[in-house]
């Protein structure tokens, strides 16, 4: 104790310099105490009726002296007291324990009452010790104050009352109280609710935490929907900021599923149009409102591209968006498709000018498609999504595919041999691309994916670019027909001849089976003399480490790796729906195994494929497949071909021979016309290849290449300097503008947005917001955003603020400035109802 006494005693001494301390021991129990302390230069005094000369000789013989007056027993009255004067220009010692813990925190003795009033916080060790750190932070100024950080304590909160809050709502999610228990126990209840009546403007004759927080929700959405509410301002920016903070996610979605029952929010929006919700996100079921909304309007085809597109990329701000992620961007795609398919000419003079504009725009709308069904798959949100996907459907199976490929069969029709004039073809793929780097004594290394379809390779392409110090370009190569694996597998390779086997589809190069890695390893060291040649799968190369890979690098001149992610599920009755996201991970594949080759010293890269397909996610009708049967001695027949001599069809089909199709041999292969598929008993139809159609024949040569320089950077973001660069009201709407737009090399960027005073003062709600448009249309990069100015506003009015777009500095806690825009502050009368 008397350790604790002596500190006491030199804060008064040392941190509040007084130089004459009294110390008045009303119990008569602490003279030992006070005998055995011993400070440096101060001299330790008895009052005992001696007060005229104490008084004397502490004024007037040793002024610069330091005092410690005892006396034994309670303080005299103030008439009594000889010393009163001396008393109230200096400093009184109490040694009591609320006067102990008044020391130990080191707040004035004149705010003692906040601490003797809840005798039963400081009981705890813990509790004093935090309520004495934030006093070293941050010193009280009045009671107040004291009773403000004994608020944050108990609730285990960082300081000021709105994080006080946070926590309670916190509990409240989770269906406890301990915080709420333990302010009532040490005395702090009233003034809980005097400082959330004084904060917030709540009011209530028996004032509740639930009820608060079921107001506060209710206040929220009035306000955003412009309506009277409860609670003010101030309480508005505390739900913004509570319910965009990572930290309390859980909690806001808990309660707020509890509470949009309660005050009947799903009636409420009946009578709301849908586009006024945009900005808001309190309920979840305003996410759901919205998009029922967009998905009635897109499957009746009355609502404009542009604005849907808007629109998600608005709700990407939403609390609700990693819900409702994929639902958002199944509508995005769907929109996008039916937009390119409206704006699609779909003819062609001649089958180079189909393959060209495929490979330059048609392509598109399959991996729109695609993209489409897999988010849908993904949402698990069908039946939600079910009128869009019943129009995406019909228009991409009827108005595109089939319209398509009757168009392009058109001219298929009226070949005599299996040629697109000016487009490579896969037979030639060793020669004129692999063979290209050999000959320059450049190492090579093919990687082929099983139906990797042209739309799939350009998502890679994009994917690829966007890695640093990476670059890649894609050209069209026209499949050899039959497009099936075996005959596109082994075309890859160098030969002088191509044969089918007679009695099956098994393909001969040379005369010899590629059937297996040695075969192949085999023939790929045909192609150069001397050349060291290794085939691997990729799932092997990428369990190798990195010494492993290099040492493939160094072994070896030209390597193939084989990669099966699409084929592999797509050619399974039981799995063929699940194609797109075959092709996802096929694209994630494929950039892993980019990254991890040019780590081990690979810098030419070639990416191409064995076939494409055909792929829809509805089941196909009647009308789908052939009208006959083929005739004659069939040795193979699938889907989308047949092979056998002698072959004929009585319609429906395309017959060449294998001269006609660069082969050697006697046999005939019947191709089925556009899109029609033969009955093949046990296997799926919706995936498919093996025919003619450009989504099977168009196939992808992609390049990659490694840079020497960074060439990726983020994309700037700036403020739209408004009208009149001032705020007058409660909050300010403000234009924020992506200068350029998203690509592979100008990645997306995240700021943090707030509204601060001169001495950088957070006085607003603040935002995190990513900038990811990809539109080249100026317009559509706009993002539209309004702050709420909290009640420390106030206090700068009339002087000049600034709203601040800051970019956080890698991954630590630290922003740098990105955008800044000064804001005079001219506000009139505060009001908290004034916006």
């Amino acid at each position: 104790m008397t350790d604790r006494i002596t500190a006491g005693l030199l804060r008064l001494y040392e941190d509040q310099g007084h130089r004459i301390v009294f110390w008045y021991d009303a119990a008569r129990d602490l003279r030992e105490a006070f005998e055995a302390v011993d400070l440096p230069d101060v001299t330790k005094v008895e009052i005992a009726n001696n007060e005229f000369g104490l008084k004397y000789r502490m004024l007037r013989q040793e002024p610069r002296r330091r005092f410690l007056l005892y006396k034994e027993g309670p303080e005299p009255a103030m008439t009594d007291n000889w010393l009163l004067d001396v008393q109230l220009a200096t400093a009184v010692f109490r040694a009591d324990q609320v006067a102990i813990w008044v020391a130990e925190l080191g707040i004035p003795a004149r705010f003692e009452a906040a601490v003797r009033d809840h005798v039963d916080f400081y009981r705890s060790a813990k509790r004093l010790a935090r309520v004495a750190e934030m006093e070293r932070e941050r010193p009280s100024q009045t009671e107040q104050d004291v009773r403000r950080k004994m608020l944050a304590v108990c609730a285990e909160a960082d300081g000021d009352l709105d994080t006080v809050i946070e926590c309670l709502l916190g509990e409240l999610a989770e269906e406890r109280d301990d915080a709420l228990r333990l302010i009532e126990r040490v005395g702090l209840t009233a003034f809980l609710w005097k400082e959330i009546g004084a904060r917030y403007g709540y009011t209530s004759a028996e004032p509740d935490f639930q009820d608060f927080a079921i107001t506060l929700f209710a206040s929220a959405w009035g306000r955003a929907m412009g309506e009277a509410a409860a609670l003010n301002a101030e309480a508005a920016i505390m739900f913004r900021r509570w319910s965009a903070s990572r930290r309390w996610g859980e909690a806001f979605e808990r309660l707020s599923g509890s509470y949009q029952d309660l005050l009947k929010i799903r009636d409420d929006l009946q009578s709301r149009d849908f586009r006024s919700l945009m900005p808001h996100d309190h309920f979840e079921e305003v996410d759901r409102r919205i998009i029922i909304s967009i998905v009635d309007g897109l499957a009746k085809q009355s609502l404009a591209a542009g604005d849907v597109l808007k629109w998600v990329r608005e709700r990407r701000q939403s609390h609700w968006y990693q819900t409702y992620k994929d639902v958002y961007q199944a509508i995005g795609y769907a929109t996008e498709f039916q937009q390119a398919l409206a704006e699609a000419n779909l003819t062609m003079t001649s089958v180079s000018d189909g393959v060209k504009r495929y490979s330059a725009s048609w392509f598109r709308l399959d991996q729109l498609y695609r993209k489409f069904i897999y988010h849908m798959q993904k949402s698990g949100q069908a039946g939600l999504l079910s009128a869009l996907y019943e129009a995406v459907e019909n228009r991409y199976t009827t108005n595109f595919v089939l319209k398509l490929n009757d168009a392009w069969q058109d001219h298929v029709t009226k070949l005599t041999d299996w040629t697109v004039p000016g487009y490579p073809r896969q037979m030639d793929f060793y020669q004129d691309q692999a063979a290209e780097f050999r000959r320059k004594d450049q190492k090579v290394v093919v990687i082929i994916s099983d139906a990797l379809r042209y739309e799939v390779a350009e998502e890679a392409l994009r994917e690829i670019r966007k890695l640093n110090r990476f670059d890649a370009d894609l050209k069209p190569m026209i499949s050899s027909l039959p497009s099936y694996t075996q005959l596109g597998m082994a075309a890859l390779l160098p030969h002088r001849q191509v044969a089918f086997r007679d009695d099956s589809d098994q393909v001969l190069l040379d005369g010899e089976s590629t059937v297996g890695a040695a075969a192949r390893e085999k023939v790929l060291s045909s192609g150069r003399e001397g050349d060291r040649a290794k085939v691997v799968s990729a799932k092997d190369f990428m369990n190798l480490g990195t010494a492993e890979g290099k040492e493939l690098f160094r072994d070896n001149d030209i390597l193939y790796l084989y990669h099966n992610q699409i084929d592999a599920t797509g050619d399974k009755l039981v799995s063929e729906e699940f194609v797109p996201a075959a092709a996802e991970t096929a694209v994630e594949d494929l950039v892993k195994l980019v990254r991890k080759l040019t780590s081990a010293n690979f810098s030419n890269i070639l990416i191409t494929a064995d076939h494409g397909f055909l792929w829809q996610h509805r089941a196909l009708d009647e009308s789908s497949f052939a009208l006959a049967e083929p005739d004659g001695d069939i040795s193979c027949r699938n889907r989308r071909f047949v092979i056998g001599r002698g072959l004929s069809s009585n319609g429906g089909m395309k017959k060449f021979t294998a001269a006609q199709l660069g082969l050697t041999g006697e046999q005939d292969v019947l191709i089925p016309n556009s899109i029609n598929r033969l009955r093949v008993k046990g296997s799926g139809s919706r995936f498919v290849h093996g025919g003619a159609s450009l989504q099977e024949i168009v196939l992808p040569i992609l390049r990659v290449g490694k840079q020497r320089k960074e060439d990726v950077g983020q994309v700037s973001v700036q403020i739209v300097p408004p009208g009149r660069a001032q705020i007058t009201t409660g909050q300010i709407q403000v234009t924020l503008y992506q200068t350029e737009p998203v690509t592979e090399k100008q990645q997306p960027r995240q700021v943090s947005a707030a509204i601060f005073a001169g001495d950088s003062s957070v006085i607003s709600d603040e935002a995190e917001l990513v900038f990811d448009f990809t539109s080249d249309n100026p317009r559509e990069r706009e993002m539209p955003r309004s702050f709420l100015l909290t009640r420390a506003a106030d206090a700068y009015n009339n002087q000049t603020v600034f709203l601040k777009l800051r970019s956080r500095i890698g991954k630590t806690s630290h922003f740098e400035d990105h955008a800044v825009q000064p804001l005079l502050m001219k506000r009139g009368i505060n009001t908290d109802f004034d916006f």
